[in-house]
C-alpha cells in the first residue's frame, strides 16, 4: 500500500485531501466511497510515513480535527468531514 499519492477522477471541481490510517476500516470505506463517486483526491496514510513528514500531516489533520481521528477529509481547505459520513461527503462535494 502506498503511503501517499493522488487518485484521478472525473469529479475534480474540489481539492480533496484524504488523511487516513492503513489499518482503519472506516478509512477504507471512505476511500472506496470517493473512488466509487469518481472523485479526484490526494491521500496520505499517516501511519505509513515517518519523522517530519508525519508531524506535518498530523498538524494538518489537527487544524481541522483537534482529536486527530481518522479518516479526515479536507475539502478546498475550507471544510472537513470527520469519519465515514457518506451523506456529508456527498453534500460537501455537491454530488
Amino acid at each position: 500500500m502506498e503511503a501517499k499519492g493522488s487518485i484521478p477522477g472525473s469529479h475534480d471541481e474540489h481539492r480533496v485531501m484524504f488523511y487516513g490510517l492503513s489499518t482503519c476500516g472506516w478509512c477504507r470505506r471512505t476511500r472506496r466511497l470517493l473512488e466509487e463517486l469518481d472523485v479526484a483526491f490526494d491521500f496520505v496514510y499517516v501511519d505509513l510515513i515517518q519523522g517530519e513528514e508525519r508531524e506535518k500531516a498530523l498538524e494538518q489533520v489537527g487544524r481541522w480535527n483537534p482529536a486527530t481521528s481518522f479518516p479526515t477529509l479536507v475539502i478546498d481547505e475550507e471544510q472537513a468531514v470527520i469519519g465515514y459520513r457518506p451523506d456529508q461527503i456527498k453534500e460537501a462535494l455537491g454530488l
